[in-house]
């Protein structure tokens, strides 16, 4: 998986129908139907909250990186 930032994440997810709905500190919370999400907006996101965050939205890491390619 490739190194991405919490604000590439947060992009990526809402080109992918998510909505941001609100932020607590450096944390962004986004919904989409049932599935929220909390994203936090560090510089570089370590692997393991990559993949949470994925499992958390219902989508492949292939799926955040086609939607970013555009």
């Amino acid at each position: 998986m490739p190194a991405l930032s919490g604000r590439d994440v947060v992009r990526g997810l809402c080109r992918l129908g998510f909505r941001e709905i609100g932020q607590r500190g450096s944390h962004v919370k986004l919904r989409r139907g049932f599935a929220t999400v909390i994203v936090p907006n560090h510089r570089e996101l370590r692997l393991g909250t990559l993949a949470n965050i994925l499992k958390q939205a219902g989508i492949t890491i292939d799926d955040l990186l086609s939607s970013l390619a555009h």
